[in-house]
């Protein structure tokens, strides 16, 4: 199988992609190695792709006009994973327009390029952030998802719409993703497990907001990276009849698009969190409580019924398995003494 992977030198597409060259897949990694955060490290990741020959590295921004078009008709990808977004809830408020031009624009630009040549089943990155003030737990697919809290969010619910439409008009296979707290090695350094362990072994103390009243589904890498492979293999069928879709499957009625959660399956409180880090490193962190930070929500929660009856699968990764993974792998990656 031939795959498009944008983003593939960031945190989920490195892994994803990993795998699907470990399955003898041919891989065209696209990405902007921009300096949202340290271009060294996509780089890193990169260079453990590129020793494959059946990976093809490709720089460049998703919005760059027609990029995505060349890179289509060239390699007439059958499956199309798009990874690639501005992400970060906080980053959206101090720099929005980041997020108009990558979240927006790239997903107008890869839209159009699959309308042209269409991929047997494209697949496109959300975020558990759609949920937005809702309430009620866990959050489910066909749950209404219409009060998002930060830009980020909004931008990725107006991806979902983008893609619905597409998916109706040019009759293109279509999953979403909504990705719930992905963690674990090679992770970016603005996401909370680098935050607090680089502190924690630093001796400095950590930002713990909402006083530590917060939860969320925390889903290790390699379990959602597996999951979105099973998916590849799962494409939506516009439906004939309506009628018999299923009470609890997010499937379009009058589109081939689904949308389907990747989490955990489990919500897990903050300072049970810092308490697998504090585990994992052999130390204790110095703790600053704080209130709550604008566009956060207090709790996070996946339904994974969808995922499990389209694939069978389940991510189980425990927290204190992941984060022993997780500081193993900042131990080595950044040099730091086990002592």
């Amino acid at each position: 199988m031939r795959v498009l992977v944008t983003g593939a030198a960031g945190f989920i597409g490195y892994h994803l992609s990993e795998l699907l060259l470990a399955e003898g897949h041919e891989v065209i990694g696209l990405d902007s190695h921009n300096d949202y955060y340290d271009p060294a490290l996509k780089t890193a990741r990169e260079s453990r792709l590129t020793g494959s020959d059946a990976y093809h590295a490709v720089r460049g921004k998703v919005e760059d006009p027609g990029l995505l078009a060349g890179l289509f008709a060239k390699h007439q990808p059958e499956a199309v994973v798009h990874l690639a977004a501005q992400a970060g809830v906080r980053y959206s408020i101090e720099n929005p327009r980041a997020y108009v031009e990558a979240n927006l624009l790239g997903s107008f630009e890869l839209l159009e390029a699959a309308r042209t040549h269409p991929p047997k089943h494209l697949l496109m990155a959300s975020t558990s952030s759609v949920y937005g003030a809702n309430t009620e737990m866990p959050y489910r697919e066909i749950d209404k998802v219409d009060t998002q809290m930060s830009f980020y969010a909004a931008t990725k619910k107006s991806n979902e719409a983008m893609a619905h439409s597409y998916a109706h008009l040019f009759d293109i296979p279509t999953t979403m993703f909504r990705f719930f707290t992905v963690y674990g090695p090679w992770g970016r350094p603005d996401m909370a497990p680098y935050l607090f362990t680089s502190a924690i072994f630093e001796g400095r103390p950590i930002k713990v907001f909402n006083h530590g009243n917060m939860r969320r589904d925390f889903t290790y890498v390699t379990d959602l990276v597996r999951a979105i492979r099973l998916l590849i293999d799962a494409p939506p069928e516009r439906p004939g009849d309506a009628s018999r879709i299923g009470a609890d499957d997010s499937l379009s009625p009058v589109a081939p698009w689904r949308v389907v959660n990747i989490g955990n399956g489990e919500s897990v409180e903050l300072m049970d969190f810092i308490a697998a880090i504090e585990a994992a490193s052999g130390r204790e962190a110095i703790k600053e409580m704080l209130p709550i930070q604008p566009g956060d929500v207090p709790a996070t929660w996946a339904d994974t019924a969808l995922l499990r009856r389209l694939t069978g699968y389940a991510p189980q990764t425990s927290v204190r398995e992941g984060m022993k993974a997780y500081v193993d792998w900042f131990r080595e990656y950044y040099g730091v003494d086990a002592g």
